[in-house]
């Protein structure tokens, strides 16, 4: 099951911590938000993950990917429709989104993700 094995990548990333929060699965690293997972009850529904503003840009002109809700000022987007990005790609942008919440934590943080 894709839900499953999102679950897994998103989980095996340096001390990421998964929590039920906003009708969903969030993935933090350090207390700071870098993946989630939109759930419809058992289902998933969408995933939800940061992005530099080029990305923004090429993510949102591919139909089933729309503007993350509360989130898109930030360069967060949303993928709805999960055949938008191949499982491959998607695990690149997700673990890409972890890098770019890592770049901002405080230096001392980041020596103990490694």
């Amino acid at each position: 099951m894709r839900l499953d094995r999102l679950k897994s990548f998103a989980l095996a990333l340096p001390q990421t911590t998964v929590v039920s929060q906003w009708g969903g699965l969030v993935f933090k690293v350090a207390e700071k938000v870098f993946f989630m997972i939109a759930l419809d009850g058992d289902v998933l529904s969408g995933v939800i993950f940061k992005c530099t503003p080029e990305e923004f840009d090429e993510l949102t002109e591919i139909d089933g990917i729309g503007q993350a809700p509360y989130c898109a000022k930030r360069m967060w987007v949303k993928i709805e429709d999960l055949v938008a990005l191949p499982e491959p790609e998607l695990n690149k942008r997700i673990r890409h989104s972890y890098d770019l919440i890592v770049a901002k934590l405080p230096k001392k943080v980041q020596a103990t993700l490694k």
